[in-house]
């Protein structure tokens, strides 16, 4: 059963990237996400709650994003090891770590040049 959308949340996130592939093997090698092919220039992005839904997906294209637009912030339970696993997976740290008041915090590029956070409580 597919969990209706909550009112005013986050709902889905669209990554424009400028080689599907590249973008799916970064992620998937950084973060463990699960794709769901949709052809040669769409990927989903699987909930990580495995319950078939989806929380985002790549979109293919010959241009990339203008710069600007909402920041997308991913959560760690260990910065560290995600910054590694960033830049050995061929992203660019940009921003951090760094502390703030909720804890620690990083901004990075994908290959295609978006530019994403992650953050930590500790």
């Amino acid at each position: 059963m597919t969990p209706d959308p909550v009112h005013h949340s986050i709902n889905y996130v669209e990554l424009v990237v400028n080689d599907l592939e590249t973008a799916k093997r970064f992620y998937r090698d950084t973060f463990g996400w699960v794709f769901v092919d949709y052809g040669p220039a769409y990927a989903g992005i699987a909930s990580p709650t495995g319950d078939g839904t989806e929380v985002g997906g790549l979109l293919l294209s010959d241009q990339a994003r203008p710069a600007g637009g909402p920041l997308v912030l991913l959560y760690s339970d260990d910065l560290d090891a995600t910054h590694a696993a960033i830049t050995e997976a061929g992203g660019a740290v940009t921003q951090g770590p760094y502390d703030f008041p909720g804890g620690r915090r990083l901004h990075f590029v994908d290959p295609s040049g978006n530019e994403l956070g992650v953050w930590a409580a500790q």
